[in-house]
């Protein structure tokens, strides 16, 4: 029953699409194409991808955390285990923490931003996903540093605060390279065009 109403939310969302093509609203387009294909890969591939992209942060993480000496992963569970003297606190890489909204997010937008060519979509997909994984293993040496310098005390704003503005900062800067400057350089003001490749 649950795929048969999936399947229906599928057919209504594109033919949505093609009427606002047709009708060259470009805005309501960017908008409800983007926040379909966000919804429906929660819906559908959320399930699927979570419990891998858990792992594979916790494993990348704990590279850093074995070269740096500072912690350990236990990948298979999507644990990192960081100590400060006598102290020990076990950290779960869970929902939040695996970076599954940013990086659907981030394909949703791509996917229906106007300023880009397919095969510039194709190429920059696989580049979102890179960046926004490498930004969350940043976010999570950065709090496994703290935790193993200044102990479990400093954890919720070791997690809260300084792990987010590093992630964030990451990704507004991400952000700001796919959509802002191209959206930016490539503009069209009159017979006037940043962008020299037309």
């Amino acid at each position: 029953m649950f795929n048969w109403i999936i399947a229906l939310i599928i057919i209504l969302w594109v033919y949505l699409l093609t009427v606002l093509k047709r009708a060259k609203l470009d805005f309501w387009f960017f908008v409800l194409g983007s926040a379909g294909l966000f919804t429906l890969a929660i819906v559908i591939f959320q399930p699927l991808l979570l419990v891998p992209m858990q792992n594979s942060i916790a494993a990348v993480s704990g590279l850093f955390g074995e070269l740096t000496n500072t912690y350990t992963a236990y990948f298979e569970k999507g644990l990192l285990f960081v100590t400060h003297k006598t102290e020990s606190l076990s950290l779960y890489v869970d929902f939040e923490c695996s970076g599954i909204i940013e990086t659907f997010a981030f394909i949703a937008l791509l996917w229906f931003f106007p300023a880009y060519r397919y095969y510039e979509k194709i190429m920059l997909t696989p580049l979102g996903i890179i960046c926004v994984f490498a930004s969350n293993v940043l976010r999570i040496f950065v709090i496994c540093i703290m935790l193993h310098w200044f102990g479990n005390d400093i954890y919720f704003f070791a997690h809260a605060f300084v792990g987010r503005m590093v992630f964030y900062a990451c990704t507004v800067s991400l952000y700001f390279y796919v959509f802002t400057k191209s959206h930016v350089t490539r503009q069209k003001v009159g017979a006037f065009s940043y962008d020299d490749t037309e």
